[in-house]
């Protein structure tokens, strides 16, 4: 079963293959929705917008209320899941955040030593 959410068909077909790469399968998901806090107004207080997200067989879980609306945090969830599965899978040299960590690091050396050369 193909869910479907409330972004472009190329992000969402992104979504499930790199969901079908990981090996997660809807029916190891275990979604609930809880209220939100933060910006949004009354729809924040009466409307469950906030998910969370618990993968069964790895005992990860996420927890998204970036967004005002149910099905963007939906799609977000998934999407921080599919990360942390496979930060735990690949460890930390397959992340993406560490990835973009050592390019920050690699830059500040860089200009530090750019600095000391000019003094």
């Amino acid at each position: 079963m193909s869910l479907s959410f409330p972004v472009s068909v190329e992000k969402n077909a992104a979504l499930q293959r790199r969901m079908a790469e990981l090996e997660v399968l809807e029916s190891h998901l275990e979604e609930t929705f809880i209220r939100s806090s933060g910006k949004g107004g009354q729809n924040v207080n009466k409307v469950s917008t906030a998910v969370f997200l618990l993968h069964i067989p790895t005992a990860l879980s996420v927890k998204c209320s970036i967004y005002r609306t149910q099905g963007l945090n939906r799609y977000k969830a998934r999407t921080l899941l599919c990360d942390l599965i496979a930060e735990f899978k690949f460890g930390v040299e397959g992340s993406k955040k560490e990835a973009i960590r050592l390019k920050i690091i690699k830059q500040k050396k860089n200009k530090t030593r750019k600095s000391k050369r000019k003094i």
